[in-house]
């Protein structure tokens, strides 16, 4: 059941706070609702759910509107292309996956035209793999101050996706460099300590990203079961868009 599964995944992360001397307070949670209905969307938000991420912006349109009147922050966090920035500055309150330069001064012309404020986070492609996208991470911190400059993007932390593996184990170097990078990036910033939050972790890792610091996690699959064709969230947060 629904409930069930959202309430485990609530224990694991309160559970995996706790393991690492973290207030569980401290970690939000990110429902994602890529394909998925409306209507079962409609049952996580009345168990407390009020936070939702998208992949795509175009899947996104018709469930934002659909559920406009609820207060919720819209996520995206699938890859954004630049031809899909101005509906992504008008849907969404946070954009996890900021990757280069060009899309950072894309953004910020929307935001300026809708009069927008948006949460932005630079998506980094800690494992280098090339089937993921996000900067380099030697290129994060003038990334970072690029976005610092901004008028109409509030820069809030690095995102990054960890390979997929059955062994969750296998994530946490990736999850760990993402939060030394963190660190270097508020040192060279010169960032308030707690400025630069970290979104790691999705259903099959969620638990170790907590442990190495994840602020946000992404959970999917956990939650609403394998969808599609049994991809589950493996495709699809935070890749493609």
């Amino acid at each position: 059941m629904l409930h069930d599964r959202l309430d485990d995944v609530r224990h694991r992360i309160q559970q995996a706070a706790h393991r690492s001397g973290r207030d569980p307070s401290s970690v939000t949670l990110v429902c994602v609702t890529k394909e998925i209905a409306v209507d079962m969307i409609q049952q996580v938000l009345a168990l407390g759910v009020t936070d939702l991420g998208e992949n795509r912006v175009q899947e996104a349109k018709e469930k934002i509107h659909i559920l406009a009147s609820r207060p919720l922050r819209w996520h995206l966090i699938g890859h954004l292309q630049r031809n899909k920035t101005k509906d992504a500055v008008v849907l969404f309150d946070v954009i996890h996956s900021v990757d280069s330069i060009a899309l950072l001064d894309v953004l910020e012309q929307q935001a300026v035209k809708q009069v927008r404020r948006i949460d932005v986070f630079i998506q980094v492609n800690v494992s280098g793999e090339t089937t993921k996208f996000g900067c380099r991470p030697q290129d994060t911190t003038s990334l970072v101050t690029a976005a610092l400059q901004t008028s109409h993007l509030k820069f809030k932390g690095l995102m990054t996706i960890a390979p997929y593996t059955e062994d969750a184990e296998a994530a946490r170097p990736h999850f760990r460099q993402l939060r030394r990078l963190r660190d270097e990036v508020v040192t060279a910033c010169r960032l308030q300590p707690g400025a630069c939050s970290l979104s790691m972790g999705m259903s099959h890792d969620f638990e170790v990203a907590i442990e190495e610091g994840a602020d946000i996690i992404r959970i999917g699959t956990a939650i609403f079961g394998a969808r599609g064709k049994g991809r589950g969230e493996r495709e699809g947060a935070g890749q493609h868009g």
